[in-house]
C-alpha cells in the first residue's frame, strides 16, 4: 500500500497569478543560448532581406522604368505606416530553382491597416518572371484567400488570379481589385469579381492578347484599344475608377476603405492591452534546443502573456503540458504548451516516476482535452505552443490508456469552434503535433520560429530508422556494408532529413505561415487575435463520442 505520509502537499498560498522567473541573465548558458538565436534569427533576417528583393535590381529598374512602382512600394503607400504584417514571406524558398527561382512565389500577401481597418492585401510581384504564375504562387493566393474566408477578412488585390473569389462574395466578405499592369486570359476574371475595380493607365485587361486575337481572328488591334483603361472606362463600363497612375490609384483605395461601414464585433473578451511584467529579450536566452537541457515553458509564456499573469489550470496534474488561461494584447486566450522540465509523478497505486519533458502523457491528454472544450463552452480563442516529441509508448503507457487519453485530445481539438492560433517554438513531432493543433487541424495561423523542427520524427531517429531499413534491404541482396559505409549512410540520411525539417522548408511549402521572431511571439499572436476578432459567427461546439 502507499505510505499516506507520501500524500501531495497543501498548494501554497500565493498573492497574485503573476508568473515569477528563475532566469539568471549573467549565466554561461544564458549567454550561451543567446548567442544562438540571435545568430540564428541574423541568418534568417538576411534570408528575408534578400527574398523581399524578389527579381532583383534589374527587374525593378524595369518596372519603375514603365513608371509603375514594385508591389512592395505600392503595399507601402497602400497600408497605414509599419502596419503591414506579411504572411507566406518563404513561399517557394529553394524551389524552382532550374527556372532561377521564385522569390515569394512572385505574389506579397499579408495584413494590413487601411485607416485603421485590418484588410488582407494581395499584390503581384512583376519583378519576378513579369508576373508569372508557379504553382505555389496560386497555392499562397489561395492560402490568403482562405485566411481572409476564416477570419472575415476585407481583401484588396493589387492584379492577381485566383478561384475563391465568388465564396467570399458570397459571405459577403469586401473584395476591392486594382489592375496597375497586364491581366490577361484567366487573371481577367479575378478583378470582375470583385466590389470594386479600379485600373491604372497603361494598364490591361483583357481575355486575349493583341498577339492572340490576330493569331485566332486575323484582328489587328492595339492593346489599349483592346482593354486599356479609358475603353473599359467608357466603352466596356468594367472598371469603377480610372486612375492616372499606381499612386493615384493606391490613394483612391485608402479613400473607399475609409468610409467602410462596421460590422458586428466579435464574441472574443478583450480589454486594455499591458506589457509582460518581464522583458522579452530574455527569451532568447531561456529557449535551449538541447535535449540534456531543458528549460522552463512557463518562462517563456511570462514574457509573452500580458501582465505576466496566468491562470494554470490543474497545475499538480499532468504536468508535462501546461494549460491555463491569460491575456495577450488584451484579448483572453486559453493557453496549452508543452512544458519541457522533467516532472515527478505519482500514479494510482502510489508508485513515483518520472516524466520526461516534451512527452504527452495520459494524465497530461486528459487535462488538456477538458481544458479545450472548457475553452469552447466559454467562448476563449486558444493559442498552442509546441516543442513536443510526442506521445508517451510502452507497456505502462498503454496500461494506462494513453490511445484514450490521446483521442480525447484529439477529438476536442478537430471539434474545437473558437479561434486555433499554433506557434512551433521548438520539435512537434509525430502524434503530438496533431494533438497539438497541427496543420491538419485548420489553426487559423501557423507561427514558427526559427528553432523549430517540423516533422514525423526528430532527425537522429528519422534517420536511425531509415539506415537500419536500408541495411537490412541491401544485405538481403548480398551486400554487406561496414561500419564506416553505416556511418556516412546515416550522417547523408540524417542531413537531408534535417534539411527538411527545417521550418523554411515548411514555409516554403506554406506548411508555416510566417518564421518569426521569438521576441515578436506576443505581437504575432495578437495580430492573428485582430484577425479573428472580425469574424463574430461561432458554430455550436459538439464533440461527439469521447471514449472514458
Amino acid at each position: 500500500m502507499a505510505d499516506r505520509s507520501e500524500a501531495p502537499a497543501a498548494p501554497t498560498s500565493q498573492a497574485s497569478n503573476v508568473l515569477t522567473t528563475k532566469v539568471d541573465p549573467t549565466s554561461a548558458r544564458f549567454e550561451a543560448n543567446m548567442r544562438f538565436l540571435a545568430d540564428l534569427m541574423s541568418q534568417v533576417r538576411n534570408e528575408g532581406e534578400k527574398i523581399c528583393e524578389g527579381g532583383g535590381g534589374k527587374a525593378i529598374e524595369n518596372q519603375h522604368n514603365k513608371k509603375r512602382l514594385t508591389a512592395r512600394e505600392r503595399i507601402e503607400l497602400l497600408a497605414d505606416p509599419k502596419t503591414f504584417f506579411e504572411l507566406g514571406l518563404y513561399a517557394a524558398h529553394g524551389m524552382y530553382e532550374e527556372w532561377g527561382g521564385a522569390p515569394a512565389a512572385g505574389v506579397i500577401t499579408g495584413l494590413a491597416r487601411i485607416h485603421t481597418r485590418m484588410v488582407m492585401i494581395i499584390a503581384n510581384d512583376a519583378t519576378v518572371k513579369a508576373g508569372a504564375f508557379f504553382p505555389m504562387t496560386s497555392k499562397k493566393v489561395i492560402r490568403a484567400q482562405n485566411i481572409a474566408i476564416e477570419n472575415r477578412i476585407p481583401t484588396i488585390y493589387l492584379v492577381d488570379s485566383a478561384g475563391n473569389n465568388a465564396v467570399m462574395s458570397a459571405l459577403g466578405i469586401p473584395q476591392t481589385a486594382a489592375i496597375m499592369g497586364m491581366c490577361v486570359a484567366g487573371g481577367g476574371y479575378l478583378p470582375v469579381m470583385c466590389d470594386h475595380v479600379l485600373m491604372t493607365d497603361g494598364s490591361g485587361l483583357f481575355l486575349a492578347g493583341p498577339a492572340l486575337v490576330q493569331a485566332a481572328i486575323g484582328q489587328k488591334v492595339s492593346a489599349e484599344e483592346l482593354g486599356g483603361a479609358a475603353m473599359h472606362a467608357a466603352i466596356s463600363g468594367t472598371v469603377d475608377f480610372r486612375e492616372p497612375d499606381d499612386p493615384a490609384c493606391l490613394a483612391r483605395i485608402r479613400s473607399i476603405v475609409e468610409k467602410w461601414g462596421y460590422r458586428r464585433q466579435s464574441c472574443w473578451d478583450r480589454k486594455k492591452p499591458v506589457e509582460p511584467a518581464l522583458a522579452a529579450e530574455e527569451i532568447y536566452g531561456i529557449y535551449d534546443s538541447s535535449p540534456a537541457r531543458p528549460y522552463d515553458m512557463k518562462e517563456i509564456l511570462a514574457r509573452v502573456l500580458d501582465g505576466s499573469r496566468f491562470d494554470e489550470y490543474k497545475p499538480e496534474y499532468g504536468k508535462t503540458l501546461i494549460c491555463g488561461y491569460g491575456r495577450i494584447g488584451g484579448f483572453a486566450v486559453g493557453i496549452v504548451a508543452n512544458q519541457k522540465l522533467h516532472a515527478q509523478a505519482t500514479d494510482h497505486e502510489g508508485h513515483k516516476r518520472t516524466e520526461f519533458g516534451g512527452v504527452i502523457y495520459t494524465e497530461s491528454a486528459e487535462k488538456a482535452a477538458r481544458f479545450i472544450m472548457d475553452c469552447n463552452q466559454n467562448l476563449i480563442p486558444l493559442i498552442f505552443f509546441h516543442d513536443v516529441n510526442g506521445f508517451m509508448v510502452g507497456r505502462d503507457a498503454e496500461w494506462s490508456g494513453i490511445i484514450k487519453a490521446g483521442a480525447k485530445m484529439v477529438n476536442a481539438v478537430s471539434n474545437s469552434v473558437v479561434p486555433k492560433i499554433t506557434v512551433i517554438v521548438g520539435g512537434s513531432f509525430g502524434a503530438g503535433h496533431y494533438a497539438m493543433c497541427g496543420k491538419a487541424f485548420d489553426p487559423r495561423f501557423v507561427f514558427a520560429w526559427p528553432t523549430a523542427r517540423y516533422a514525423v520524427m526528430s532527425g537522429d531517429a528519422a534517420a536511425g530508422t531509415l539506415v537500419e531499413v536500408k541495411v537490412k534491404q541491401l544485405e538481403r541482396g548480398g551486400t554487406k556494408l561496414s561500419d564506416e559505409d553505416k556511418k556516412e549512410l546515416y550522417e547523408s540520411t540524417k542531413r537531408t532529413y534535417d534539411e527538411q525539417t527545417d521550418p523554411r522548408y515548411g514555409a516554403a511549402r506554406l506548411w508555416i505561415d510566417k518564421i518569426i521572431d521569438p521576441i515578436e511571439t506576443r505581437d504575432a499572436i495578437t495580430q492573428a487575435l485582430e484577425a479573428a476578432a472580425l469574424n463574430p459567427d461561432v458554430a455550436e461546439f459538439k464533440v461527439g463520442v469521447l471514449q472514458t
